[in-house]
């Protein structure tokens, strides 16, 4: 076999390239292009260099927004990443109950963001939702996400965390059943306790999909924009305006499109940078286990 049918597969590339290109690299180009210019008017710009990255980075909007979306996504690991392991742990590991909780559980990922929002705006709402009924007539709480920052936040968190936390504990049931049953049999010879099972075979093994459970969560949570945006808007007041938020009200509502396009790179540069610590941290931790 010659060196060009070695070759020949690269061709199948050749589509992906193209469409990844259209895709991505040209719009971030894009971006790239109207952040270190200022449009005057149609067909008029001006360079200004890294000057709207400086303004950027001075907003105290911004900043609010940005220890925001820590606190979020923050809270949001530390619920889902445990909840979703120990729903892992506990499904059932033969029979008809196996499919029955796999199907249960990947229902809510099933369902599109921005229908999400809708739902839980009707579900928290206290005359025709059963949440709001059951917290403000049932329990005399008075209960309003779209006037209390707290509740907002509450609503929020218990909408995200029954749309995602699935998706962790399908990844830890997937890493639980790649496990072999010699491992079991090892520590039940030795006595091993339910807790150390757990600690020494089970949690180490699933390190692989739980990296990248810790990975697709925290991404999505930091970018996250449908669910918020229907659900209040970024209120009460700037209660619940993430950066996505922000950044689409500064694009679209403000059209300071300069400003929103070095804001984008600054989100995007600050996701990667978090991701590949994230990483990292996972991955040493990983080798640190092993030895």
């Amino acid at each position: 076999m010659n060196k060009w049918e070695n070759n020949k597969a690269w061709f199948f590339l050749i589509p992906v390239l193209i469409f990844v290109c259209f895709s991505a690299i040209i719009p971030l180009m894009t971006v790239v292009n109207y952040s270190v210019q200022d449009i005057l008017a149609p067909g008029k710009t001006v360079f200004v260099g890294t000057e709207w990255y400086r303004i950027m980075l001075r907003d105290p909007r911004l900043h609010e927004a940005l220890w925001r979306q820590f606190l979020f996504s923050g809270l949001v690991l530390l619920i889902e990443m445990p909840l979703g392991v120990l729903i892992a742990l506990a499904m059932p590991k033969k029979g008809w109950g196996v499919s029955f909780c796999l199907v249960t559980l990947a229902l809510p990922l099933l369902i599109p963001w921005n229908t999400i929002g809708t739902i839980w705006m009707i579900f928290v709402r206290p005359d025709i939702g059963l949440f709001g009924a059951a917290i403000n007539e049932w329990l005399g709480i008075a209960f309003d996400h779209t006037r209390k920052p707290l509740d907002a936040w509450i609503t929020l968190m218990f909408m995200e965390v029954w749309h995602w936390t699935p998706l962790v504990a399908l990844l830890a049931y997937a890493g639980l059943r790649a496990i072999p049953e010699v491992y079991y049999q090892a520590a039940k010879i030795d006595g091993a306790s339910s807790w150390a099972t757990f600690l020494y075979i089970q949690l180490p093994k699933m390190r692989g999909v739980l990296t990248i459970a810790l990975l697709l969560r925290f991404m999505d949570s930091f970018l996250i924009y449908a669910e918020p945006f229907v659900l209040t808007g970024g209120g009460p007041g700037n209660a619940t305006t993430f950066l996505s938020i922000y950044l689409v009200k500064l694009a679209t509502g403000q059209f300071d499109v300069g400003p929103a396009g070095a804001f984008s790179l600054i989100y995007f540069l600050i996701i990667l940078v978090l991701c590949f610590i994230f990483y990292q941290v996972l991955q040493n931790v990983g080798k640190g286990a092993k030895t």
